[in-house]
């Protein structure tokens, strides 16, 4: 493929990250509060007493919005200052490297959202099939 040929896709491509990002970041609050997955952190997200309850909220309601493509630089916001701050309140205290805290996942999630904070949705969201300024 040509350089033209990439590049004439990318928009596509920033759809499919996009959705992928979302339902994985989705996933985290359905565990949280729905159980699925069954995992180790399955239902704890009804014990709001742990700071982790209120980010499960962000993630399922975040995460279905930049899945759909809906409100998707203001979700990403959100979602990207979530991620900061987890990484900040639950890894960085743990050590410098972020491989060794199990806070790459939040780097990187905090990277990726705010890269669609100003990259937007792409053309397969709503905002687009809405005419959102620029998708």
């Amino acid at each position: 493929m040509t350089t033209n040929q990439l590049d004439s896709r990318a928009p596509l491509f920033r759809s499919i990250l996009r959705i992928i990002s979302g339902l994985l970041f989705l996933a985290h609050g359905t565990q949280k509060f729905l159980s699925f997955p069954p995992g180790e952190y399955a239902g704890s997200g009804w014990a709001f007493a742990h700071p982790g309850a209120y980010a499960g909220v962000i993630e399922l309601v975040a995460g279905a919005l930049i899945a759909l493509g809906l409100f998707t630089r203001p979700a990403a916001f959100l979602a990207s200052g979530t991620m900061a701050a987890a990484y900040f309140i639950g890894h960085a205290s743990q050590g410098f490297w972020p491989v060794n805290t199990m806070g790459d996942a939040a780097i990187l999630y905090c990277f990726v959202f705010l890269y669609f904070v100003f990259a937007g949705p792409g053309p397969i969201s709503v905002d687009a099939a809405r005419g959102s300024r620029r998708h």
